[in-house]
């Protein structure tokens, strides 16, 4: 069987050459406008895993292992895992990353296997 060509034709039709700027402003006008938009209040930057992580170091004093900084940052509401098995892993691995790659100017320090302190 012979398939049909199904496949159809545009024509492009242009703008007719005698439209006049009274006639392009009584179209503009025609149209419906749209509303004003409203001013919405700014919106408050979450606080991210590290960011959460060194501020609960801070305020604690002490090292940490990533469990219990993960615990602490859920109860004071600080970050909480967005539905991840495994944030403490997360969170152990993204401080590592950031003491590699910033060295001294890194905001975490290792005092011993699996815990951290706040640099400086």
């Amino acid at each position: 069987m012979a398939k049909k060509n199904t496949t159809t034709k545009l024509k492009v039709v242009a703008a007719p050459a005698d439209a006049t700027p009274a006639k392009k402003a009584k179209a503009k006008a025609t149209k419906a406008a749209k509303p004003a938009k409203t001013e919405t209040p700014a919106k408050t930057k979450k606080v991210g895993c590290l960011d959460a992580a060194a501020k609960v170091l801070g305020e604690s004093g002490q090292a940490m292992t990533c469990k219990e900084m993960i615990d602490a940052m859920a109860t004071k509401g600080y970050w909480t895992s967005p539905g991840g098995k495994t944030p403490h892993a997360t969170l152990y691995s993204a401080i590592l990353r950031e003491i590699t790659t910033k060295a001294k100017d890194a905001r975490f320090k290792k005092s011993e296997r699996g815990k951290f302190v706040v640099a400086g």
